[in-house]
């Protein structure tokens, strides 16, 4: 009983937080949209952009759906309808419906996916191909563009994927990552391994191994190699390539692994063993640096600076932030956080740094709450006046709270760099799968102050003059 009273208290709570955000949003917002998702999504990431217009782009949108069986499983692409910043007004941002599809997500395409789809990636050299992973221990990788679009019923057989990743000895969970500077592919799963592979010989015969694909369940009868992987009591065939390099040296499950922006050949991992460990493919198979107890629990997540090669974030089941400095830590193993962020109150599942702005990143949580960081302020003037939020820890200076349950995913726009897609597994409450929220602060919170100022008091002038008349 007293825990049912709790769980009372808890959904209370959320309920008012909700209430307070929804409130805010005009005030804090440039725009907002929120789609209503059928089924849960355990992965959002931004495609393409396709069109641009005057007051806004188009551009596609990759997520998951995660069925209850009654259909298949599928990875869905998506037009998005971004519009431009300033443009949106504040009537239109504060009279969204949360329990409706927003007129800006659009499906474009579905493909039939063999099994769940626990992680997307897109392969920086060319957007249009993504890797996915499953419940099983091969890694997928698709041309989403020549991919033909499925009717999602039961029975149907899964799509053909134009290349299978094989190599794990084990689920490969969620522990995905594509190179910026080469197209490799990088992987972690339940064996404990990182697994690399090369698809450079495979990216110009995709689209063409794709578009002659008249049956998407049919075997890969002009594959030299042909693997398969469940989907729905079913199997799926394609071709597959094994890898390039097996890398041990975690104890438990790799939870997440990023290359490093500069160079194919460095890149880092982390998982449930509370470890950090960066990898160099030259010196070999084994930790170049591992770093023990990174974190007090399991480690769910790592980005890798793309401006500050120095600087790694790491988020975890004790519900911090961690930024390491590679120049601090030691082939034996030493190093601590240059600084631990605290303000989330359940694990951190994902961390992603800013593609426009070099100390700025985002981390998103169980809590529901998705927390907007700048490094820089940590110390400074600026992070204890009026540009903190009240009670919030340093560094923090924006909290998403739009979600009324655990985040799963989010992804910056590189190609509008404030602008967020954000997932959460919501399903219990709104009656739907998922919640995919699509949204941009307002620019008075990240601009330069004195810029802020400026701006305010042309505004301040031009009111007063216009009372004058």
């Amino acid at each position: 009983m007293e825990k049912g009273k709790g769980g009372g208290r808890e959904e209370r709570s959320v309920d008012d937080r909700y209430t307070q955000w929804k409130s805010l949003v005009p005030v804090l917002y440039d725009w907002l949209a929120n789609h209503n998702l059928v089924w849960p999504s355990l992965s959002c990431r931004w495609g393409p952009q396709v069109e641009q217009a005057t007051y806004k782009n188009r551009q596609r949108l990759y997520l998951s759906e995660q069925t209850d069986g009654s259909v298949p499983n599928t990875l869905v692409i998506a037009n998005c309808e971004v519009v431009k910043p300033r443009v949106a007004a504040a009537e239109h941002i504060s009279q969204f419906n949360e329990e409706a599809r927003s007129p800006f997500v659009k499906k474009y395409k579905t493909i039939i996916h063999p099994g769940e789809v626990n992680r997307i990636r897109e392969l920086p050299q060319n957007s249009k191909i993504v890797a996915t992973h499953t419940d099983s221990p091969d890694v997928l990788i698709w041309d989403v563009e020549a991919q033909p679009n499925r009717h999602a019923v039961l029975g149907t057989s899964a799509s053909r994927p134009n290349l299978i990743l094989t190599g794990h000895q084990d689920n490969a969970e969620y522990a995905l990552a594509m190179s910026h500077t080469e197209p490799l592919v990088l992987s972690g799963g339940k064996d404990k391994s990182v697994v690399l592979w090369s698809i450079h010989d495979h990216i110009s015969s995709l689209a063409a191994d794709s578009g002659s694909t008249k049956s998407p369940g049919s075997n890969a009868s002009n594959s030299k190699h042909a693997s398969k992987v469940g989907a729905n009591d079913k199997s799926v065939d394609g071709p597959s390539i094994g890898p390039r390099s097996i890398y041990q040296g975690h104890k438990a499950t790799v939870e997440d692994v990023q290359f490093s922006p500069t160079s194919a050949q460095e890149f880092c991992s982390v998982g449930d063993d509370s470890c950090l460990i960066l990898w160099d493919a030259r010196a070999g198979p084994t930790p170049a640096v591992k770093v023990e107890n990174a974190h007090n629990a399991d480690i769910h997540c790592v980005d890798w600076n793309p401006h500050d090669v120095n600087l790694i974030l790491t988020g975890s089941a004790d519900n911090t932030v961690r930024m390491f400095d590679c120049r601090n830590l030691t082939s034996g193993g030493v190093g601590s956080p240059t600084h631990i962020f605290e303000g989330h109150g359940a694990a951190v599942s994902c961390v992603q740094w800013s593609p426009d702005k070099s100390s700025v990143f985002g981390s998103a949580a169980e809590d529901g709450i998705l927390n907007i960081w700048d490094h820089e302020r940590i110390g400074k003037k600026q992070d204890s006046d009026g540009l903190k939020l009240p009670n919030s820890p340093p560094g923090l200076f924006f909290r998403h709270a739009g979600h009324r349950d655990k985040i799963v995913d989010f992804h910056w726009n590189a190609s509008d760099p404030w602008t967020i897609v954000s997932v959460s597994d919501d399903c219990e409450r709104t009656g739907g799968g998922g919640t995919l929220q699509i949204w941009r602060m307002i620019d008075l919170i990240y601009r330069p102050e004195e810029e802020v100022l400026s701006e305010l008091d042309k505004f301040k002038s031009h009111i007063l003059g216009c009372d004058k008349k």
